[in-house]
């Protein structure tokens, strides 16, 4: 993204009244220690909206904000003049004529005279700049990919037919043959075009299923024969350092990819199953950076509960929910608001997924001796303030994460339950006492993924007689049909060559957040704890569930409910 000068920046906000002087010089510190832009830190704390700082951006440059889902923004036969990988190289796309000679260019930095000139050299033709934000260039990015699916496609069967005609060789010299290696890269910088999160190669009892997990959702991508699979596996195995001549244990491994520019980090697991080893591949842009709590779908009621609970000393705060709701993006979202000069934070994960700038990060390594339980008890004797434990897994690393809460440490980390107030005896079966777990649990909060709606293709509809019954049904299992009204006007999405006709188009989180007070306290103690009787407290007190964040989200055009209904009801 284009940065403002800090000088003209601060100029602009005080103006605009936004900021104090003062808070823009600690921002702007922040910013440099962080190694962040200020303008990421802007709007992750809540000073400026992210179209807001698009317009101050259009103005100071004198150029025009385009917005390139409009319909017929992108002239398609224009956009082919400059191919995908130029395209994505300079994060332009260029998009109609202008007349007389001269492109529109849409571009990230419009100010980048050296893009301009390399353009207009390149297509031989005078370039004329707009502003882009960066998810319209990912609009005229995913009418590309409608052309990389068909090569895609041609690439795979080409290679394929080639591979089929190696005989003699041995597995591992086939693995590192040209056609093998092309079939490999061909799936990972495909998926990651399609901003694919896991890769699965599955053996069936005929062909072969490789599936893309795509927003959540798992989509089928191609068969292969199985007389190459083993070639495929060994091509695999040997890029994560495994062995090949392993065929009946589980192995995990991982090794790194470039994609044009981006480098990916891919975690490989193969798991042995009825007709062979089942391949699955989970793709980590390398290059990844924390989100804040607005960017991963958190509302600004529950965000304020969080940013309140974070400024505490000591405690816990634990996120809970399935394998793949996001914990662990939650839990980076929240260090980096805590991460500040004046407090020492360690970390003990399994992977670590970000690198985070003055937050020490340890890596779970059972081979040598480094446990979640056994890093937590040496990261003690750190002098730490705020510790993350990527999840309590067990009765030992529980024990020593509740009393390192208990004894001065902010203590951040994950467990798996269904909701918030399954936390508490979750804990209790972990052999925590219940008057420890009243002592230093400060918050838990549980969430799922939720796909949303695209919004090039974003609709209202009038919600179907089914929709405001299963509204209904829903709201009267959980006791919340005073709360809940059935709404007048939802959205989706129609489906488009952006989202590929889903109509959906990336994730957010829904949230539900349960701030243990002295109430909550006294019922966690009672020998009579039930968790009927801490729904009941805290329907009392006004506690927003999932599905109450969900349907509000649903209401704003942020998701559908049908998206709220499959996750809530998984």
């Amino acid at each position: 993204m284009l940065q403002l000068p800090p000088e003209k920046l601060k100029e602009i906000l005080l103006n605009e009244n936004l900021v104090s002087s003062d808070k823009f010089d600690e921002i702007l510190k922040e910013s440099e220690r962080l190694n962040q832009r200020i303008e990421d830190i802007l709007v992750s704390k809540g000073i400026i909206s992210f179209d807001y700082l698009y317009n101050l951006l259009s103005n100071y440059l004198g150029v025009p904000l385009i917005d390139l889902g409009a319909s017929g923004a992108i002239d398609e036969s224009v956009l082919n003049k400059l191919s995908l990988d130029l395209a994505r190289q300079k994060k332009v796309i260029i998009f109609k004529n202008e007349g007389d000679g001269e492109i529109g260019a849409a571009m990230e930095d419009p100010s980048d005279l050296k893009t301009i000139e390399f353009l207009e050299r390149h297509l031989k033709a005078r370039i004329r700049p707009y502003l882009a934000k960066p998810s319209d260039l990912e609009k005229g990015f995913a009418i590309y990919n409608r052309e990389l699916t068909e090569d895609f496609k041609k690439i795979i069967e080409e290679n394929i037919k080639n591979s089929l005609q190696i005989k003699n060789e041995k597995i591992e010299q086939v693995a590192m043959t040209v056609p093998i290696v092309a079939i490999v890269d061909n799936f990972i910088s495909y998926a990651n075009s399609l901003k694919a999160s896991d890769i699965h190669i599955e053996v069936l009892d005929d062909t072969v299923l490789v599936r893309f997990r795509i927003d959540g959702i798992l989509h089928e991508i191609t068969k292969i024969p199985k007389e190459i699979d083993a070639s495929i596996l060994a091509r695999i195995k040997l890029l994560a350092g495994l062995k090949i001549d392993e065929h009946y244990k589980p192995q995990d491994g991982r090794f790194k990819f470039t994609a044009g520019e981006e480098k990916i980090d891919v975690r490989v697991s193969i798991m042995p199953t009825l007709y062979g080893e089942k391949t699955e591949m989970r793709l980590l842009p390398a290059a990844q950076k924390p989100l804040s709590l607005q960017e991963i779908g958190m509302l600004d009621d529950m965000a304020d509960t969080i940013r309140e609970n974070l400024k505490k000393s000591f405690g816990m705060l634990l996120i809970c929910g399935p394998t793949g709701s996001g914990k662990t993006t939650t839990l980076y979202s929240i260090l980096n608001i805590i991460n500040k000069p004046e407090v020492n934070i360690v970390t003990i994960e399994d992977p670590i997924e970000y690198n985070i700038k003055y937050v020490n990060q340890t890596q779970i390594n059972p081979q040598a001796g480094i446990t979640f339980a056994n890093a937590l008890r040496a990261f003690l004797r750190q002098d730490p303030n705020i510790i993350m434990v990527g999840e309590i897994r067990d009765e030992e690393t529980a024990e020593i994460s509740v009393h390192a809460a208990l004894t001065g440490h902010l203590l951040l980390s994950s467990l798996h339950t269904n909701n918030s107030a399954s936390v508490i005896p979750r804990l209790v079966d972990m052999k925590v006492p219940p008057f420890l777990i009243s002592a230093v649990l400060n918050v838990a909060m549980a969430q799922r993924l939720v796909r949303k709606i695209c919004l090039n293709c974003i609709e209202s509809v009038t919600p179907t007689p089914e929709i405001i019954q299963g509204i209904q049904k829903q709201a009267e299992e959980m006791g919340l049909s005073n709360k809940v009204n059935p709404p007048k006007i939802l959205f989706h999405g129609k489906g488009c060559s952006v989202c590929n006709g889903t109509g959906y188009q990336g994730r957010i989180g829904i949230f539900e957040i349960l701030s243990v007070d002295n109430d909550v306290r006294e019922l966690i103690n009672s020998p009579e704890f039930s968790l009927d009787d801490l729904d009941n407290l805290l329907k009392k007190k006004g506690m927003t569930t999932m599905f109450e964040d969900g349907f509000r989200k649903a209401e704003l055009g942020m998701t559908t409910i049908e998206e709220v209904f499959r996750v809530i009801r998984e």
